[in-house]
């Protein structure tokens, strides 16, 4: 009986505490519902309070996308259209939790609080941070914690004011709690202040303010390089220039080197493979104005110059690594001696054309599926290792092929013995055809790798590749497997962006993340074009953004512009790139 009575009493007591719960937390739920932010929200019907009981319920990643979307009515588009990205969601929310979170979209599930200020920073189109990392790292004592997928919006949303101070903020150093759920409460305050009526932000008076910080320390090790071409630069083209420009790099403590060895379909070097192939030794005078020609004058003015031989006993003891590069991958001049002396070798689109136009030049492309034009590929790689002694070897963006290529004969039979005698899909961006052709090109790359090693095993193999993104779906290259597979020791993406937040949101998508946790990973930087030069300022934001966010350095395109501008001296821009290299330091390896 004494039992009973105590059971009775135990859910009595559970009854009446549970009957004070629910009725506290409706009280909160009023009172929440009542606070001037949360009105205006709801009256502008930005964030819906009719289902949330309380506000410490947590807010899915779709709602907050939504409330952001309505907060800054086509921000977020306008910023895509000038920025020229494109995201493959079904509906805007979609398209703002890809570009925001990437991988860590799951629509359905509460959004993390450093998840849900990207997401603020991202459909609000707020200006990233050059020091984001030396910001976060100053501002809270658990920066540590903010994935990196996150750190560009909230390194956003805190320089611009836009995050409240909250009951947990206080001290010196407040915590974010960047991986906790955001709250329906809290996502209304994030909201009301970032939101572009003054009336709405001043209901949130209290922000987590900015602190003093350090920018990121030189490193102790870095990729200081520079890309020597033969187009728009006369570096190459005497011995003289070239021990000039050296000497001048050496100086400003770069420490590589990358001259192009493979262009506009000729080689840079004597070449015995590329005699026996298309009848030239080499090129080095590239035929900018399409004259359809050779400069046989100047060609033969060069008579028997090893460029890169001179190139390498130049800058060995001035302490420069030398990776010769193969500027045109497998893209080809359609007129060059090459491409005439080799139709079969040429891919095809679908209607059977060869050639695409870039400005006032047509090229063709070498296919990268034809048996010969591999061991093309193979006997350079295997002649240059062979011949001299280089640091690395590397291949760029063209070393893969535009999608709407592969449907020449040769390809297409090849598919169909693969496939049961089925042709290629028509649709060039097909996953199944995509994928087909990059594996293929996958296996170029190993076979590549595998000669360079075997001539010398201890020149690195290097790519400099467009985003990954852009590199796969549109050129076929699949640079992301060829790291996870060991065939490239050094990676350089291109970053040739005019945006600090294109630059900057490049750098955390997670093809390059993965890459920079197992090999050095460093940014190519567009130091300027011959009718687009590049001011010093944005070179050294770019630099500082690179070192910020730990990556392993920098390229700059190209060597020649790197002394152009309309507003700067020479001597200015020489002493400007000294400040950012003010020492010497090697090159980071494997």
């Amino acid at each position: 009986m004494v039992f009973k009575w105590l059971k009775i009493w135990h859910y009595g007591l559970l009854a009446l505490l549970f009957c004070f719960w629910v009725g506290g937390f409706s009280a909160q739920a009023a009172d929440w519902q009542q606070q001037p932010c949360v009105a205006a929200l709801s009256e502008s019907q930005i964030l819906s309070v009719e289902q949330v009981k309380y506000g410490a319920q947590p807010i899915s990643q779709q709602q907050f996308a939504a409330a952001v979307l309505r907060t800054f009515s086509g921000r977020f588009a306008a910023a895509n259209a000038a920025l020229g990205l494109t995201f493959d969601g079904a509906t805007e929310v979609d398209q703002l939790l890809e570009a925001a979170l990437g991988e860590a979209t799951h629509g359905p599930r509460p959004i993390l609080r450093s998840q849900a200020l990207t997401v603020l920073a991202t459909g609000a189109a707020l200006p990233y941070q050059v020091h984001a990392t030396r910001l976060l790292e100053s501002t809270f004592r658990d920066s540590s914690l903010i994935p990196v997928q996150g750190r560009e919006g909230v390194a956003a949303a805190l320089a611009q004011g836009m995050i409240p101070m909250g009951a947990n903020h206080t001290g010196s150093k407040p915590r974010l709690n960047p991986n906790r759920s955001t709250s329906y409460g809290m996502a209304a305050n994030f909201l009301c202040a970032a939101h572009p009526d003054p009336a709405i932000t001043a209901m949130v008076p209290e922000r987590i303010p900015l602190k003093d910080f350090t920018p990121a320390a030189i490193p102790q090790t870095e990729i200081r390089g520079v890309w020597l071409t033969n187009v728009d630069s006369q570096v190459l083209f005497s011995r003289d220039r070239l021990a000039s420009g050296l000497k001048q790099l050496a100086k400003l403590n770069f420490n590589t080197v990358y001259p192009t060895v493979w262009n506009w379909g000729y080689t840079l070097y004597p070449s015995a493979v590329a005699r026996r192939t298309f009848g030239y030794k080499q090129g080095l005078y590239p035929d900018v104005d399409n004259t359809g020609a050779r400069d046989e004058v100047l060609e033969a003015a060069q008579g028997d110059r090893d460029m890169l031989l001179e190139l390498i006993n130049l800058a060995r003891p001035l302490g420069l690594r030398v990776v010769p590069w193969f500027e045109f991958g497998f893209m080809v001049p359609a007129d060059s001696a090459l491409a005439l002396a080799h139709p079969d070798w040429l891919t095809q689109r679908a209607d059977g054309s060869t050639i695409k136009a870039e400005g006032i030049h047509n090229r063709a492309w070498l296919n990268p599926f034809h048996a010969d034009v591999q061991q093309f590929m193979l006997d350079m790689v295997s002649e240059l290792a062979a011949n001299y002694p280089i640091d690395g070897f590397q291949v760029d963006d063209h070393f893969g092929l535009p999608a709407a290529y592969g449907y020449d004969s040769y390809t297409v039979n090849l598919y169909r013995q693969e496939h049961s005698g089925q042709p290629p899909p028509a649709d060039i961006y097909d996953p199944e055809w995509t994928r087909w052709r990059a594996d293929k090109i996958t296996d170029v790359m190993r076979r590549l790798f595998e000669t360079l090693k075997q001539r010398r095993p201890d020149a690195i193999m290097s790519v400099s590749p467009n985003p990954h993104e852009f590199a796969y779906k549109q050129f076929l290259q699949d640079w992301d497997t060829w790291v996870g597979r060991g065939y490239v020791e050094e990676l350089i993406i291109q970053l040739y962006r005019s945006d600090l937040g294109r630059f900057v949101w490049e750098m955390g998508r997670a093809p390059a993340q993965a890459a920079r946790r197992h090999i050095p990973t460093a940014i190519g930087v567009l130091s300027g074009l011959r009718e687009r030069p590049v001011s010093m300022d944005w070179i050294q934001d770019q630099v500082a953004a690179v070192r910020d966010r730990s990556y392993a350095g920098v390229s700059f395109f190209f060597y020649e512009s790197l002394w152009w501008s309309d507003t700067e001296t020479r001597e200015q821009r020489q002493q400007s790139l000294h400040q950012l290299f003010p020492n010497k330091v090697p090159a980071p390896r494997v």
